[in-house]
């Protein structure tokens, strides 16, 4: 078995390959293909390709997992992303392509100073490399625990050769690829699901209806939690689900980078629009699954996999049931995860590389135009003005510069996915909310506070704002727990975004010496 899936994840790989080189041979090159792909992506394309890269391993294994302890009460998550998207696409699409922006954070430059979008892009890089790497881990772990581990390889070997199969086939073509490739990794993603459905029916000889009567019945359908204090309250769900999207989908370099990369506006809003759409689908499909693989244990006495305290692991639910039913869903299932894991990193990897070149490094549009005849921006009737500046730098060497810090990235990303590994907890998708809701907080005040105020905020303030804010938001969660019995939960970002404007709108009082 260990044997077979080994060689359909070789396989898989040379299909990536492939797809790298075919979507290689025409349109932009170098780094203008890295960074843009030419802005040549049709957008339904892009739209089918988000849908993988949303999902990632965490949605893949978690949500299904999730049912186990909380039912369907992620799905109010998923009515608030709808809300995020339509915000997206009203609100923050046109703005960047108004600017014509490469990377989003350097609005933050335009509007509140150089500080800022240095600020506003050190937590993107902290918020991704720590989200992303998580999602990548859960890929490596459960390849590692069900494959690897029976020969005796150790945890860091797998996670090296994803991260340099990644490294290697989003190292020239960078977002262009991505976008191509996003497609194949959702439809292996999607495959593994509904296989799996598929299988656990016909083996327990029961229709797709029966399975759902049954599971409500049991109560693993419950969608709405009603309590006030809970954490998954359906209130603080879509609304937390509404502001995740906005700032893990619309202040994220990483998912805006696919985006800018298609021709138009308009096309732009419908690729965000019509993945909205496919999101509900696709997440009533997970849940779907999660109900399945519980109904399975429940009929056939399959015992749930459990930690050393005895505690049910719900991310090891479905490998484990996917790994009992057949040596065929077992397969699809790694292909799944695979596609999974690669999704969630090659983004990734490349929106980290577009936004240190573009916010730390200060490459432009301008440089990827020929150096002879730039010279002619510079002069005005003869008389040799201040702005736009030549490159400081051949294009070449802007291309190795590219390259190196990609490589960079890509080891730092291998570093974090090691380090995890003693931290695994038994859910790690609401590790990975929480994270987000406290690193991605500073980026919704200032986004926030910059489209809907006229004031300018101390730029100089802004890194002691972004880092008070979190600090803040996280003592008032402990509090109003403690003394209250109220848990914030995944709606924690808003109250962070809400002190960063607060403090935003407090340094702007403070006149300069």
């Amino acid at each position: 078995m260990e044997l077979t899936i080994l060689l359909c994840f070789a396989a898989y790989t040379v299909l990536l390959f492939l797809v790298m080189w075919l979507t290689g041979r025409r349109g932009a090159k170098g780094n203008e293909a890295f960074f843009r792909a030419g802005r040549r992506s049709p957008w339904f394309v892009v739209a089918y390709g988000m849908i993988g890269a949303s999902l990632s391993g965490v949605t893949f294994m978690s949500v299904p997992g999730g049912v186990y302890n909380g039912a369907w009460t992620y799905m109010p998550l998923v009515f608030g992303y709808v809300l995020g998207y339509a915000a997206i696409a009203l609100v923050l699409l046109p703005l960047y392509y108004k600017l014509n922006l490469t990377s989003i954070y350097t609005y933050l430059g335009d509007r509140f100073g150089k500080v800022s979008e240095k600020t506003g892009a050190i937590f993107f890089i902290l918020s991704r490399l720590l989200g992303s790497a998580l999602r990548m881990y859960l890929v490596v772990f459960v390849l590692y625990e069900f494959v690897f581990r029976a020969w005796g390889i150790p945890f860091w070997v797998p996670a090296v050769v994803f991260i340099a199969i990644i490294l290697l086939y989003t190292f020239r073509g960078g977002i262009k690829t991505v976008v191509w490739t996003d497609m194949l990794q959702t439809t292996f993603l999607l495959l593994a699901a509904i296989v799996t459905v598929v299988a656990i029916l016909n083996n327990l000889d029961m229709s797709l209806g029966e399975l759902l009567k049954s599971s409500a019945d049991k109560g693993y359908t419950r969608m709405f939690e009603t309590d006030p204090t809970a954490p998954k309250y359906y209130w603080k769900q879509i609304l937390s689900g509404m502001f995740i999207t906005i700032t893990m989908t619309g202040l994220d370099q990483d998912m805006m980078q696919k985006n800018l990369t298609c021709k138009t506006l308009r096309d732009a809003q419908k690729n965000v629009m019509t993945s909205s759409m496919l999101f509900i689908v696709v997440n009533i499909l997970f849940l779907c699954l999660g109900a399945a693989l519980l109904a399975y244990a429940s009929e056939t006495g399959f015992a749930l996999p459990v930690n050393e305290a005895g505690t049910v692991v719900p991310d090891k639910i479905f490998p484990s049931v996917a790994f009992s039913l057949s040596g065929f869903t077992a397969v699809v299932f790694v292909l799944g995860m695979v596609a999974a894991g690669y999704s969630s990193a090659d983004g990734t990897l490349t929106a980290l590389t577009t936004t240190f070149c573009y916010n730390f490094l200060g490459f432009d549009k301008e440089e990827y135009k020929v150096v002879q005849g730039s010279a002619e921006k510079c002069k005005d009737n003869g008389n040799v003005s201040h702005s736009p500046a030549l490159p400081s730098t051949p294009r070449h060497s802007r291309l190795t510069i590219r390259r190196i810090v990609h490589v960079c990235f890509a080891l730092l990303y291998l570093l974090v996915i090691i380090a995890f590994r003693p931290f695994h907890n038994d859910s790690l998708i609401d590790t990975l909310f929480m994270i987000a809701g406290f690193t991605y907080g500073p980026l919704l005040g200032l986004y926030a506070y910059g489209l809907f105020t006229k004031r300018r905020a101390r730029d100089s303030w802004v890194p002691v704002i972004a880092v008070l804010s979190p600090v803040a938001s996280y003592l008032l969660n402990m509090a109003c727990n403690r003394w209250a019995g109220f848990d914030f939960g995944f709606a924690i970002l808003l109250v962070n975004g809400g002190i960063t404007m607060l403090l935003l709108w407090l340094s702007s009082l403070i006149k300069k010496q």
